[in-house]
């Protein structure tokens, strides 16, 4: 079977819980042709890419799947696109807040997923749930990670992508969510799509 490597992000800013980890954690160990490997990854600029490159180096994974939550969407949202910038309106976990600076100084301005998002999107939205393809995965600590990771990548044989995931109810009253389980349907529908 290929190994697929599923990341998710410890809770931040202030939350007690992250959609991202916790429907990662609801996935069975095997979709389709994938065997899961999950891991839980820190919300801090370089250390998320550091630690999820370090298992990756270890796994050799066939693809590579990080998943965050992105508060105030209300679908799922495959990334199509990731930019060299960091820009933190808020602090990362260990009080980092980076403004307009290099995800990789010299790096290019941007990359595109690997994996087939549109396809993976297309497939959970026929199953009712609602999720669309994104053009801005953000300048946080999201998109930091999905930039070294499709640097370290390019031009090899292991392919990644990254998905926002929305707020679950117990975490907001006021903005859009989405119920735990159907996030992690919608995880396993997409990687399904792969």
């Amino acid at each position: 079977m290929k190994k697929l490597l599923i990341t998710g992000f410890e809770p931040f800013g202030g939350e007690k819980i992250n959609p991202s980890w916790e429907a990662v954690k609801l996935l069975p160990d095997e979709i389709g042709d994938f065997v899961l490997i999950k891991a839980e990854i820190p919300v801090v600029f370089g250390k998320a890419a550091e630690s999820v490159l370090r298992i990756a180096e270890e796994l050799n994974p066939d693809a590579i799947i990080c998943v965050g939550q992105a508060g105030g969407r209300n679908s799922v949202t495959p990334e199509m696109v990731t930019v060299n910038l960091r820009f933190a309106s808020i602090p990362d976990n260990e009080g980092n807040q980076p403004k307009d600076e290099a995800c990789i100084s010299d790096g290019e301005n941007a990359f595109f997923a690997t994996l087939p998002v549109r396809k993976m999107a297309e497939a959970v939205s026929e199953s009712k749930i609602p999720c669309s393809v994104s053009y801005s995965a953000g300048t946080f600590v999201c998109n930091d990670l999905i930039y070294h990771v499709l640097e370290h990548y390019k031009g090899t044989e292991t392919k990644a992508c990254f998905i926002h995931v929305p707020f679950i109810p117990e975490q907001t009253e006021d903005k859009p969510s989405m119920e735990l389980g159907t996030i992690a349907k919608a995880l396993e529908i997409a990687i399904e799509a792969i």
